[in-house]
């Protein structure tokens, strides 16, 4: 018998018969979503109340992505629920919602013992080490391709069972009844959700539950009309509290009896708290306790402020072994972009053998800040050998285990509550923070908010990796590419970052673990959409004493910059025209090339010309079968601070589009935090600590400062792609590009800024 990817027989037993491996069987689960009285759950995604109203679980972090409307979204468009009675609620951690395409991008991390039969979402190990794991990470943009057919698959069974109810009063089929804004219809009867609520209980679904034609699709797209002056069809549920303050975040939580605490963190990497004088804050009103860490100071008050003044007044001492230092970075990715030895994790042709390349360019990256406007907050309350967590996480079986770790006990003690976060660009997938209020807990024996103050935000968080590039070709007198060579220096971060989140290690311990191995991940949209003949793209590992974390567009962030940058030089330097030059080697991308002159024509391209002030750049980012692709054009030039961006064209495809408004939201959004990281958000480090302090100090964008930005999205049948990260890779070298037509002055440094004289 032939042993395939999808499905596994451990082998024939003794006598003939089947030995089965009951470890490869699909695992069964307790329903996670409790119906409450006069409530029915129809699986672990939704109930539905004697009331009408439908309440729709969701296992991702909402942090203003818009998941939290998104899933709860497709549940009602399968159900043909009406939206005003649609509620959501956060999910417990549970092996049910486990996120199998995430699981599978992430494989190399935590490491399947048979890897060819862990990297694809239907394998059978992937699914099984994902659920017993309760891997519901919310990272990556993977909750369309991980959640959209549970949903409705949901959406679909509780649809029948409804229909099955009214069928049964009615005494017609069943199949012939049909659902509508919350009523069941049969011929001129009809019964509402409410009525028919708690007799669907009694029925069963059919397996599989019989889903509509449509996949679920935006109606202003289907209906092929401009929607940006309308009222969404699906407007957002977490709005409504957002505006009047009522929705909960990680610093909103209140307990009986709570305390404050402050904390304060020792520089990277492997600093120890030497010493620090407690009677400093004597005479601090409010203070209530001083809790020592090995590398940290915690001060426990009445109230925050209070706890932090003690620290103020305190200033404990530490010591580091190998404090990070910039320059000291600097010099080892030049170093190794120079000579160190590289894995190629992408060839094409004979690479670059046999070619001599006649350009070359350097290209810096320096470390990316999060600068999520909320800092770090976590709450736990310690009773009864149970630990309760409030605390934001884009991993919470993760710090669920992290936080049980800390405190030596079971992770079943252990209990989540998940909250919404302000803002977090893979900063919360970082439980830190859940080690801290965990151990606070069990040292004050009370409940105790933990919060980071600005300035520990910036201490404590691990930065975007800093990175060196250098691209090289070879090409003939009409610039035409006969070979090109890839070549980036940096840590491997996400290899860093799985031993973080996987093994629990400590920061310094997954650097030293990875000593001179390469990161894939390292290499993400370097390659880009050109057909490109030979290439040779190749990850050169670095170890810093700086820990390093994934961040909102992952590398194909500052990559993109690089291979954007490198072509518009080529294309200058030849004298060629930017977009037809990149559309020249597009013909095995055709859907690249649309959305570049569909952004040439919203932005009324010139051709780039000197003193324009225009810049081009596209990118494209693939997560299984969904593709998004993406161009921009910048207008911008020299300005206040020496480089202002005034508009920014955007065209992207990114297949089906659920829910218009959400996908522009996350679009423009990825816009402003691609031109954030491109002006600034980064900072040195000296001693360990970084030289920048304060969100002022960050060159964000102000609301004064963002250019007008216009979209077009490109309709599609094509498998949705998240559009939340597709945004950040295109500004940084559009921008560039559009600077360099206007001054002639060429930068090939992020942020940009950095680099100017």
């Amino acid at each position: 018998m032939q042993v395939s990817r999808r499905g596994l027989l451990a082998g024939a037993a003794v006598g003939g018969g089947l030995l089965v491996a009951w470890s490869l069987l699909p695992r069964s689960f307790d329903n996670p979503l409790a119906p409450a009285d006069n409530e029915i759950a129809v699986d672990a995604w939704l109930k539905i109340a004697a009331d009408g109203v439908v309440t729709v679980a969701v296992p991702q972090l909402e942090m203003g992505q818009g998941v939290t409307t998104l899933l709860p979204q497709i549940v009602a468009m399968e159900m043909g629920a009406d939206w005003r009675q649609v509620a959501v609620e956060p999910a417990p951690v549970s092996g049910a919602y486990a996120n199998l395409p995430l699981a599978a991008e992430w494989a190399p991390l935590w490491q399947p013992l048979i890897r060819a039969l862990a990297d694809e979402p239907g394998d059978i190990l992937l699914r099984n080490w994902a659920q017993d794991e309760r891997f519901t990470v919310t990272a990556r943009g993977t909750t369309l391709a991980a959640y959209e057919a549970a949903c409705r698959d949901a959406g679909a069974a509780a649809r029948s069972m409804l229909a099955q109810a009214a069928a049964e009063r009615w005494d017609v089929p069943w199949e012939q009844c049909r659902a509508e804004n919350g009523v069941i219809y049969h011929d001129g009867k009809a019964a509402s959700f409410a009525e028919l609520a708690l007799e669907a209980a009694r029925f069963d679904p059919p397996d599989p539950p019989p889903l509509k034609t449509a996949a679920p699709t935006d109606p202003a797209v289907l209906a092929g009309v401009d929607a940006s002056d309308i009222a969404p069809a699906f407007p957002r549920l977490d709005l409504p509290s957002k505006v009047d303050g009522s929705h909960i975040f990680a610093g909103d939580v209140r307990l009986p009896g709570m305390v404050h605490a402050a904390i304060r963190h020792g520089p990277h990497d492997q600093a120890e708290l030497l010493d620090f004088d407690a009677s400093l804050a004597r005479g601090q009103r409010g203070l209530i306790q001083l809790v020592r860490g090995k590398r940290w100071l915690a001060a426990v008050a009445d109230n925050w402020w209070a706890a932090q003044q003690a620290l103020e007044a305190i200033a404990p001492r530490f010591g580091s072994e190998r404090p990070a230092r910039s320059a000291s970075i600097s010099q080892q990715l030049e170093s190794h972009l120079a000579d160190g030895p590289g894995t190629v994790f992408e060839k094409r042709g004979n690479g670059i053998e046999g070619y001599v390349p006649n350009v070359a360019r350097r290209y810096e990256i320096s470390p990316g800040v999060h600068a999520t406007i909320e800092t770090t907050s976590a709450t736990a309350r310690l009773m009864d050998g149970t630990l309760e967590l409030w605390l934001p996480t884009q991993a919470p079986e993760q710090a669920r285990r992290a936080a049980a770790k800390a405190l030596g006990m079971s992770v079943s003690k252990v209990v989540l509550y998940p909250v919404s976060a302000g803002g977090s660009f893979d900063r919360r997938l970082d439980n830190a923070a859940a080690i801290e209020v965990a151990l606070l807990a069990r040292e004050v024996g009370r409940p105790v908010q933990l919060t980071w103050s600005r300035w520990q935000e910036m201490v404590a968080s691990y930065p975007r990796a800093p990175a060196a590039g250098l691209l090289a070709a070879q090409t003939d007198d009409e610039g035409n590419i006969a070979a090109l060579r890839m070549r980036v220096a940096s840590p491997p971060t996400m290899r860093e970052f799985g031993n973080r989140l996987f093994d629990n290690q400590v920061s310094w311990a997954a650097i030293d673990g990875l000593e001179g191995e390469s990161d894939r991940f390292a290499t993400a949209g370097l390659a880009g959409p050109y057909g490109v003949a030979n290439l040779s793209v190749e990850h050169v590992p670095v170890t810093i004493m700086l820990p390093t974390a994934p961040m909102r567009g992952q590398a194909d962030g500052y990559n993109c910059f690089m291979r954007e940058s490198f072509i518009d030089e080529l294309a200058h330097e030849h004298e060629r025209e930017p977009m037809s030059y990149r559309i020249a080697m597009l013909g095995g991308d055709p859907g690249m090339a649309d959305v570049l002159q569909r952004a040439a024509r919203l932005a009324n391209w010139d051709g780039g010309r000197p003193g324009s002030g225009q810049g081009i750049a596209c990118h494209r980012m693939q997560l299984g079968d969904a593709v998004g692709r993406i161009a921009v054009v910048a207008e911008a030039g020299a300005g206040e601070g020496g480089l202002r961006a005034r508009r920014l064209f955007a065209c992207v495809d990114i297949g089906r589009v659920v829910n218009r408004d959400i996908a522009l939201q996350q679009i423009e959004g990825g816009l402003v935090f691609g031109l954030g990281m491109a002006l600034g958000c980064s900072t040195d480090y000296a001693e360990g600590l970084p030289t920048h302090r304060r969100l002022s100090a960050l060159a964000m964008p102000s609301l004064d400062d963002c250019p007008e930005i216009v979209i077009e999205l490109v309709e599609s049948v094509a498998p949705p792609f998240d559009p939340g990260e597709i945004g950040v890779p295109p500004v940084a070298p559009a921008v560039a590009n559009a600077f360099a037509s206007a001054t002639g002055v060429r930068l090939r440094r992020l942020p940009l800024l950095s680099a100017l004289p």
